[in-house]
Formats: structure tokens, C-alpha cells, sequence
């Protein structure tokens, strides 16, 4: 496992573990795990900016993962740890180095590493993500940026915060979020749509000035958000964006999560089809001693799980996110309505399914377990 930050990294925001990845996690033998590390939250609660709420969705029963919340939330951070305590002893985790070149022979890959060293393995797969720099090794697509950019931050907690999911709108097309968390902390995220590309490719002393000129007249979290920052909090700045790659694999080198398919960098899909797809791919593996064919057999097998992923359009993220007042007072009437006992009850009978990723509709494949 080849990582170029130089450690496992604990920053990161809330992932959601929804549909078949539930399934997949409890057969990787680390749901109680990952329950034991949640994060706590309750609920997603729309507030206005003098902290009143508008609309509160509280968490469903266990099994309920449509809502913003889902039942198993975890930070991105915890999620890691989990997964490197239970490999570690049949695992080499090579931290502070990255790929440098790669040769495809008969049965197998040689790669080259930037610490000067090199390995050889029967298929490298590449799950860098949806920026990946090497999947261009497979296969050129363009990514599709969205124009929604998000600052992730991690900021001391205080009293007034509680264990809900609080979203601040504001106008423009700007919102402010506080996550909870289950390490003493609080999680904060801002965001903002704009016409402007390529502001995450900018310092991080530029990002905080383009935040601090973008919220700065935006009351409620927003200055305590900012005002972490510029003392120095952890921040994460990124923009949202889709990739469908048609190929996902060439000779023994193969695509997985975000890097094959990611509908947006957000909204609840994109871990828990990394944790199904990397199941399938092991899966696949394990079932035949054909590698190539293997990985033809995973793509087949999981497309029709990252199909079934929510669907974000440029215009629904204006939507959601008002670039008016009024726009605003709407958007807030609408959920206040649909939190309602008949705004529940006509989701729960029309809208099912939505985050859901086709639990029901698509079993997970049966494979027998190594060793």
C-alpha cells in the first residue's frame, strides 16, 4: 500500500457507510468497529443565522440510510485507522513516497517508487481518488468540475455545539456546516459556487483570503469558522467534481472508487462504493487464477452499483444552495415540510432509495472467504 503523505493522515471529515457497504463491512468483520468510532451525530438541522433552526431530519432506525445522516457516520480519519489496524501485520505500508514510473510484463507490474525503491506485484490498482495523476495509465477521461468549492476544517468545539449536522445558508450560493465528531473536536466545512476554476489549486494563504473575502459579511459560525482558520486550523480545499471512466482496467492495472466512477466528491456514495467495489475486485481475485479476466468480471459486476449512486447536477447544487433570500425562506418552508410527519411519510412511500445506493435492489455477490 503506497501513500505519499509521510503517515496515516487523521484529518478528514464525516463518510457515510450506506446500502450494500453496510453488508460489506459486516463481512470484513469491523462493524462494531466502525459503530464503536462513529461520530455520534443525530441528525442534519437546517439553521438560520442567529443559530434558530428551520427544518431538523433526525437519524432513522437502524437500516434507515436515506436521510442526510446516515446510520453508520464516521470520520474519514477513524475509518482509516480501523482499516490499517486489522491489515498491519500482513500489510506493508509504505507512507512519504509515491509512484514514479510503471512496467506492465507477462504476469505482473513493476513499479518504481520516488524513495528510490521498486516492487513487483501481480496488478497494481490505483485508488487515488477523483484527481487521480495515474489513471491515465488505463485510461484519459476529463473530470467535470461542478463549481462548488468546500474548505473541510477541524476546529477547537465549544459549548454551543451539540450532536447535530447544523447547515447555515447564506445568500450568494454560500453555506456554513458544524459536523460533530468523537474526538473532542467539531468539524466545519464552507462552501461556495462560483464561476471561478481553479482555486484549489491555490496556497493555502490564498484560499484562506478568498474565504475570508467570501464569508465576510456572513454572521452566525462563519466568523468563529474563519477566525480558526487563520489561526491555523487543519483545512482541506477542494472542489466538486465527477468522473465516469469507461475503462477500468488495462493488462493488470485496474481502477477503484473515485478514480473509476464518482458522481461528486460528496453526498454519501463515494466510500461505500469504494468498500463494495474493493470487495467485488478481492472477490473477483480470489475466484480465478485469470487476473485480466478477474478485473474485466469486477467492472461488469459493479457498474450497476455505481450507477445506482445519487445523481448531482450543476443546477441541483444551485438548488440547494440559494443565491437569495427569498430564495432561502423557500428552500427552508420546503424542509421544514418535508421533516414534517406527512412530509416523511410521502418520502418514505416516493423518495425511497435516493442515498440509498440500491441496497435492496442489488445484492452483494457471495464469495468464499480466503484461507
Amino acid at each position: 500500500m503506497i501513500e505519499r503523505y509521510p503517515q496515516r493522515r487523521d484529518e478528514g471529515q464525516n463518510v457515510d457507510i450506506r446500502g450494500a457497504a453496510r453488508e460489506v463491512v459486516r463481512r470484513m468483520g469491523v462493524d462494531a468497529d466502525i459503530r464503536a468510532a462513529g461520530t455520534g451525530e443525530v441528525g442534519t438541522r437546517f439553521v438560520r443565522a442567529d443559530g434558530s433552526a428551520a427544518a431538523s431530519f433526525r437519524v432513522g432506525s437502524p437500516g434507515d440510510t436515506d436521510g442526510p445522516t446516515a446510520e453508520l457516520e464516521i470520520l474519514r480519519g477513524e475509518l482509516s485507522r480501523i482499516l490499517i489496524e486489522r491489515t498491519a501485520d500482513g500489510t506493508d505500508y509504505r507512507f512519504d513516497t509515491q509512484l514514479t514510473g510503471v512496467t506492465e510484463h507477462g504476469d505482473g507490474v513493476s513499479v518504481a517508487l520516488a524513495d528510490g525503491t521498486s516492487l513487483d506485484a501481480d496488478l497494481l490498482v490505483i485508488a487515488e481518488g477523483l484527481h487521480s495523476r495515474s489513471r491515465r495509465l488505463v485510461t484519459d477521461v476529463h473530470v467535470n468540475d461542478l463549481g462548488m468549492y468546500f474548505a473541510y476544517a477541524t476546529i477547537p468545539r465549544d459549548g454551543s455545539d451539540d450532536l447535530w449536522w447544523e447547515w447555515q445558508h447564506a445568500t450568494r450560493s454560500r453555506a456554513v456546516h458544524l459536523r460533530p465528531d468523537n474526538l473532542g473536536t467539531t468539524r466545519a466545512i464552507l462552501t461556495f459556487i462560483s464561476d471561478v476554476r481553479g482555486l484549489d489549486e491555490l496556497d493555502r494563504d490564498s484560499q484562506i483570503t478568498i474565504l475570508r473575502s467570501t464569508f465576510a459579511d456572513v454572521g452566525g459560525a462563519a466568523p468563529r469558522v474563519l477566525a480558526a482558520l487563520e489561526a491555523g486550523a487543519p483545512m482541506y480545499f477542494s472542489v466538486a467534481g465527477q468522473v465516469r471512466s469507461p475503462q477500468w482496467s488495462k493488462g493488470r492495472i485496474t481502477l477503484l472508487g473515485d478514480a473509476a466512477s464518482c458522481n461528486a466528491t460528496f453526498g454519501g456514495a463515494g466510500t461505500s462504493l469504494a468498500l463494495i467495489g474493493a470487495y467485488i475486485l478481492a472477490g473477483e481475485l480470489a475466484a480465478t487464477a485469470d487476473v485480466e479476466s478477474a478485473l474485466s468480471r469486477y467492472q461488469r459486476v459493479m457498474q450497476p452499483f455505481a450507477d445506482a449512486a445519487p445523481r448531482v447536477r450543476a443546477g441541483v447544487l444551485r438548488l440547494a444552495n440559494p443565491r437569495t433570500r427569498n430564495g432561502i425562506r423557500v428552500l427552508h418552508a420546503g424542509a421544514a415540510l418535508a421533516a414534517g410527519p406527512v412530509g416523511r411519510a410521502v418520502a418514505g412511500i416516493a423518495g425511497r432509495g435516493v442515498v440509498n445506493l440500491g441496497a435492496d435492489r442489488l445484492p452483494l455477490p457471495d464469495y468464499p472467504r480466503a484461507g
